[in-house]
């Protein structure tokens, strides 16, 4: 039983770059199937069911250890910050150089 501890991505309704967990779920071990009849896809797998939720990595990593699963931690990329001097915000200021115009 293999299992990957990463932190998940932000949700795209989501605009702050926190990340406060991290999760520890199974690889999957079965292939799906589908169902002839309704057009469903199953799988025998529960171990896909399941995923354990950390406030840190090393909470993570110990309790894989603690069970004796194998596990890889995956390691996400960092954003740089995107902050513009006066970007949008300066639509709004009062010393503007310019009139606004439409």
């Amino acid at each position: 039983m293999r299992a990957r501890i990463y932190q998940p991505a932000r949700n795209a309704m989501q605009s702050g770059s926190a990340r406060n967990h991290w999760v520890l779920d199974y690889d999957p071990t079965g292939e799906r199937e589908i169902d002839p009849l309704m057009g469903w896809t199953s799988s025998g797998d529960t171990q896909r069911q399941v995923r354990l939720r950390f406030e840190t990595r090393a909470q993570a990593e110990a309790y894989a250890k603690s069970r004796g699963i194998d596990f890889v931690v995956l390691e996400n990329q960092r954003r740089a910050p995107n902050i513009r001097s006066r970007g949008y915000a300066e639509n709004f200021v009062p010393d503007r150089r310019m009139p606004w115009t439409h």
